[in-house]
């Protein structure tokens, strides 16, 4: 039998094959730097691995954006919603929204009133602090009546503060941050970075799980994102195994034990592997 997971991750990269995954009418795919001979070869090698494409003009880099923020939104909610006896709770999945909108980063919104109200202090904050995930994994307050299904368990004189309990605030909870990267380039690697950085610095209470998920083919331009600890949880591939097949195929040992490294250091992972390590 074919497990969910795997039947999940052919139908998102079928998404993928239908939508932005092509090939122009020279062969080069759509997720390859064109000025990059190498790069033009491992995707070449990496869509064959993934099978059949559609020849298509590139679509334009902020329309492949949108779209694949929207595969992969429809993946992980598909996905994480099965999980739900690893991790019960309401949990949603939705693409795009303001982190203030969440109990942790609720204040963000009087620092944006401030700012409004004062130019100068507008200056003075700057507007890092302003993100916009790409995808939102949020889950709602849970009842005291949800609570105390099967014990009492909290009652009207404790346990007043947490944030789970909606008696207490009505704001939902934000659980994960996940930024997605069709392509990278070094400046958009580092703005995955300052995005995770700004919300581990501006959080009032629970930490959310802050990942990126790409589809770049190029080992070395992984690295700039995936290396390194603190401002993200992990990168996520597409399609990594894939990947790491299409690397063997063209050769190159160094870029295959590149990216083997940052498998063995915990810091890149497959898109399959994301819903699962949202239940933790």
């Amino acid at each position: 039998m074919v497990s969910f997971i795997k039947k999940s991750r052919e139908e998102f990269h079928a998404a993928l094959r239908n939508e932005i995954l092509t090939v122009d009418a020279k062969g080069v795919a759509s997720n390859a730097d064109r000025g990059s001979k190498i790069s033009r070869k491992i995707a070449s090698a990496l869509l064959d691995e993934l099978g059949d494409v559609s020849v298509a003009t590139k679509l334009p880099g902020q329309t492949s954006g949108s779209s694949f923020e929207e595969i992969c939104a429809n993946f992980v909610g598909r996905c994480f919603e099965k999980f739900e006896h690893l991790r019960p709770g309401e949990f949603f999945v939705r693409k795009g929204g303001q982190i203030a909108e969440f109990d942790q980063y609720a204040h963000l919104d009087d620092l944006e009133q401030l700012a409004a109200r004062h130019p100068q202090m507008a200056t003075a904050l700057g507007s890092d602090y302003l993100i916009k995930p790409d995808i939102v994994v949020g889950r709602h307050p849970e009842s005291d009546d949800q609570i105390n299904r099967t014990n009492l368990l909290v009652d009207s004189d404790t346990a007043k503060l947490t944030s789970l309990r909606s008696v207490n605030q009505s704001r939902n909870i934000l659980h994960a941050s996940i930024s997605c990267k069709w392509t990278l380039r070094s400046d958009r690697a580092q703005n995955a970075r300052s995005e995770g950085l700004n919300l581990v610095r501006n959080r009032k209470g629970k930490l959310p799980h802050i990942c990126v998920v790409i589809g770049e083919p190029m080992p070395s331009r992984i690295a700039s994102l995936a290396l390194g600890t603190g401002d993200l949880d992990c990168v996520y591939h597409f399609a990594l195994p894939e990947l790491m097949r299409a690397l063997d195929k063209v050769g190159g040992d160094d870029r295959l034990e590149q990216l083997q490294t940052m498998i063995d250091g915990k810091r890149l992972r497959d898109i399959a592997d994301l819903p699962l390590d949202l239940t933790v």
